[in-house]
């Protein structure tokens, strides 16, 4: 049995062009999907993200949007 694996992949993508608030939710949306896939599905699921950072640059430029000031250790307040 031949299976290719792009069939049996969904994939979420932020660009950096897009707006924060975008990007912020794109980490949100691929677990939503991944545990959709396993407890719906029931299926075996892989999460990959390939730069959390992004996700964080995101959640910083909501959080100076909503002119919520970032914690003494630097993480913002929506996070």
């Amino acid at each position: 049995m031949k299976e290719s694996v792009i069939e049996k992949t969904a994939m979420v993508f932020g660009q950096m062009n897009e707006p924060p608030g975008a990007r912020m939710r794109v980490a949100l949306t691929g677990l939503t999907l991944a545990e959709y896939f396993r407890d719906v599905e029931g299926q075996d699921v892989l999460l990959f993200i390939d730069n959390i950072f992004r996700f964080t640059q995101a959640g910083s430029e909501v959080s100076a949007l909503l002119g919520r000031m970032p914690s003494a250790v630097g993480y913002q307040p929506t996070l």
